[in-house]
């Protein structure tokens, strides 16, 4: 069966506390779960923002899906809070694997309790940290961001914008 792709949609980039998002159309939502074969729990999809092409998560939140636009996409599109965009998505059937930085796995490896903590916390969790730690670019930040990963693993500060954890 050949599936219609939806329409590009415009929107207002919204935020909710420190996340931007946008809500999606419910005709390309059911586009996107008819492509899917779900309409419950992350469905992955390629998406463009004003003609630049990104990967990204669509999930539900508070009732609503959404589609959470990081700061690499929002910068690319030149689109902040309050901007509207045009979008186009579609279902992306590839599995999206991230490879953990070594220097998270070694400290890691040098602080076993945060590696219980992070052994026990929801996939979707460990792969937000892994994400985060992974798409740093310099070597200064991704020091500083491993530290603070285990800080926060520990229940010593915040991380990735979430409340110590423990």
């Amino acid at each position: 069966m050949n599936i219609k792709k939806p329409k590009a949609f415009k929107a207002e980039i919204k935020i909710i506390g420190i996340n931007p998002f946008v809500f999606v159309p419910e005709e390309v939502l059911n586009s996107i779960f008819h492509q899917s074969g779900k309409d419950k729990g992350q469905i992955p999809i390629n998406i463009k923002i004003d003609g630049h092409d990104f990967r990204q998560t669509l999930v539900r939140y508070a009732g609503d899906w959404r589609l959470y636009l990081n700061m690499p996409m929002r910068r690319a599109a030149h689109k902040d809070v309050g901007d509207f965009a045009t979008f186009e998505m579609e279902f992306n059937p590839e599995k999206q694997i991230i490879d953990m930085h070594p220097k998270l796995t070694e400290a890691l490896a040098k602080h076993p309790r945060a590696q219980e903590i992070f052994d026990g916390l929801s996939p979707y969790l460990q792969k937000e940290i892994v994400r985060y730690i992974a798409n740093l670019k310099t070597e200064a930040s991704i020091d500083k961001n491993v530290k603070r990963a285990i800080g926060f693993l520990l229940g010593e500060e915040r991380f990735i914008g979430r409340a110590p954890l423990v």
